[in-house]
């Protein structure tokens, strides 16, 4: 077991080159929100807006956008035509990585969408950022845990990993997570007090950052975005994991220190997250 602090993380963060431009840093693309849940789509675009990847494209229902653009006028919008997700955008090849699962519900028409995501994905070996309700199709529907591309990372917290894993295996927990991880070649990330990660290779990773105050809606989709533009941006899964978790986690510390853990919302996440790469450096 190893212990993600800011001495083990700051030889992997990558550096930008002056030269360069928005083409070199990643393109991801993020599919979240609905009808009734459009705030997943803010909270995951305002965060991967953050993580220094070059571009980011919202796929989303079209007052979903209207709510994310209001506030993030930095993303691009692939608009979906009905009110949940139901059909993969074109141009997949254009992406770096794609993120999705806040938000979306799980409806017909965004199961069988999700389903032809993962074939896209696979077909052009694209990782994702597999999240909330992208992670509760699966456990609904088994089969689709061997679509998933390898070198992806999925993010459940405890009762959707335990959806995942099919109950509670108890004792046997970290052995279970072990074989999802190499059965399907993705990192997953337990969310929870005092985070996990575990990757295929039979590694765990445990985070020292993160308090009470991220017990909030939307703080999950914060990370889910964070991750994905880092994948994006061209880091591993793992390395993309470690970053995000422990950026996320000490973003929540500092607004636990100046406004309170009660005080602070996931919205207020998003304009924290710098000072977790600020720490880094």
């Amino acid at each position: 077991m190893q212990k993600i602090d800011r001495k083990f993380l700051r030889p992997r963060l990558e550096k930008r080159t002056d030269d360069s431009h928005k083409g070199d840093y990643g393109h991801l693309l993020l599919i979240c929100g609905s009808r009734p849940m459009p705030g997943a789509a803010l909270l995951s675009t305002g965060a991967a807006l953050k993580s220094g990847c070059g571009l980011v494209t919202l796929h989303t229902t079209a007052i979903a956008a209207q709510a994310t653009m209001a506030s993030f006028p930095s993303a691009m919008l692939s608009i979906d035509p009905e009110e949940c997700f139901s059909q993969v955008p074109e141009g997949m090849l254009r992406f770096a990585a794609v993120a999705v699962g806040p938000g979306l519900g799980v409806s017909e028409k965004t199961v069988e969408a999700f389903r032809a995501l993962l074939g896209k994905a696979r077909e052009v070996s694209l990782p994702l950022v597999v999240d909330a309700d992208a992670i509760n199709i699966i456990a609904n529907h088994p089969e689709l845990r061997r679509e998933l591309p390898p070198g992806s990372v999925i993010t459940p917290h405890e009762a959707e990993l335990l959806r995942l894993l099919g109950g509670d295996p108890g004792q046997d927990r970290e052995k279970a997570v072990s074989t999802l991880c190499r059965e399907t070649g993705c990192v997953v990330i337990a969310k929870g007090f005092h985070t996990e990660i575990f990757t295929p290779e039979g590694e765990k990773y445990v985070n020292t950052t993160g308090n009470s105050g991220l017990a909030k809606g939307g703080s999950g989709d914060v990370l889910t975005g964070l991750v994905g533009g880092l994948l994006a941006r061209g880091y591993s899964a793992l390395n993309a994991a470690l970053l995000g978790v422990w950026i996320h986690g000490y973003a929540g510390d500092c607004l636990t220190e100046s406004c309170t853990a009660e005080a602070y919302n996931s919205r207020d996440l998003i304009d924290a997250l710098y000072q977790g790469f600020k720490a880094l450096l």
